[in-house]
């Protein structure tokens, strides 16, 4: 992983979105310590699942710096779409 310019092992390092999203949802919760109803509780997550899945629209921050490093290292893998 060290053999990558820090902007390549920073993407590797933050794309575990389930491990993301599972603290996200953590959050919510751990603040509450009981909910009226398993409903109040199905209600939370979904509105806390919205409010996480609006983040993921978000463009990644330097990604052509990030792309020109993975077209150097992975340039047989890597395809560009436009």
């Amino acid at each position: 992983m060290f053999k990558y310019p820090p902007e390549i092992r920073k993407l590797i390092y933050t794309t575990n979105a389930i491990e993301n999203f599972n603290r996200q949802l953590r959050k919510v919760t751990k603040t509450k310590s009981a909910f009226v109803s398993d409903d109040a509780l199905m209600k939370i997550l979904y509105l806390a699942t919205m409010s996480i899945v609006d983040k993921w629209t978000m463009p990644v921050k330097e990604w052509p710096m990030i792309l020109d490093n993975l077209m150097i290292y992975f340039g047989d893998r890597v395809k560009i779409t436009l």
